[in-house]
């Protein structure tokens, strides 16, 4: 558990919860629902500072599950801020990604937590057959999730999860294909062999007889056969 800063006491709970519901938003609320955020037990206070506020408290796993009870939508995402993945547990995550009912507060757990807990990968294989919108997508921003920041990681791990993105591409879910489309995006951009690969999914995915799957397709294939990324692979 990484200490308070010396001189300076751990914000605990209660401070915790005061200190988000001091900086509440009207205005950021009415724009975070705008871009399909649910303002249900929202404060509106933007990611930097919850940022802030989570290097001040430093990883704190009881206080973290202690704010993710709260049902406050600030305090969740800031719970996986400040959570210890190594001490995340499998029930932690069945209980988590159940509760989720927004796309932001599931991507921030997946980008800032759920990728460095241990069997990630295997997660994320389970999240993403999963029928509920939420969990599903889950499963994807973790496949999105990893591809950014595990560089341990091999090919051959994000190449098992290719037949995963083929079959998830005809969800019509908004929030589902959207993840789809992120998952595979950021596989294909990972380098140039899983470049390949990913483009070779994304036209198999092309020729499927579904709306969303055609739009997973083309939006990938705009990117990752775009100059911006080619030039980059090429300089790896």
């Amino acid at each position: 558990m990484m200490a308070a800063k010396k001189g300076k006491s751990r914000p605990g709970y209660d401070q915790t919860i005061k200190e988000i519901k001091s900086k509440r938003n009207p205005n950021n609320i009415a724009g975070m629902a705008r871009f399909g955020i649910n303002p249900a037990n929202t404060y509106g206070v933007p990611i930097p500072i919850l940022r802030k506020m989570a290097k001040d408290i430093g990883k704190d796993h009881e206080l973290a599950l202690k704010l993710w009870s709260s049902g406050i939508h600030e305090a969740r995402v800031l719970s996986s801020m400040i959570d210890d993945p190594e001490q995340v547990t499998d029930k932690q995550i069945a209980t988590w990604v159940d509760q989720f009912d927004s796309w932001d507060v599931c991507d921030q757990c997946c980008m800032n937590l759920l990728d460095k807990t241990e069997h990630a990968f295997e997660k994320a294989k389970e999240l993403s057959t999963s029928d509920k919108e939420f969990v599903k997508r889950a499963g994807f921003a973790l496949m999105a999730s990893l591809a950014f920041h595990d560089k341990r990681a091999t090919d051959e791990q994000f190449k098992k999860l290719l037949p995963l993105i083929v079959k998830g591409s005809t969800d019509e879910r908004n929030f589902v294909k959207k993840a789809v489309n992120w998952a595979l995006r950021q596989i294909g951009k990972r380098n140039a062999a899983l470049n390949t690969a990913a483009v070779e999914i994304a036209r198999k995915i092309q020729k499927l007889d579904s709306k969303a799957a055609k739009w997973v397709a083309n939006d990938a294939l705009r990117e990752l056969t775009g100059d911006a990324v080619q030039k980059r692979l090429k300089q790896k």
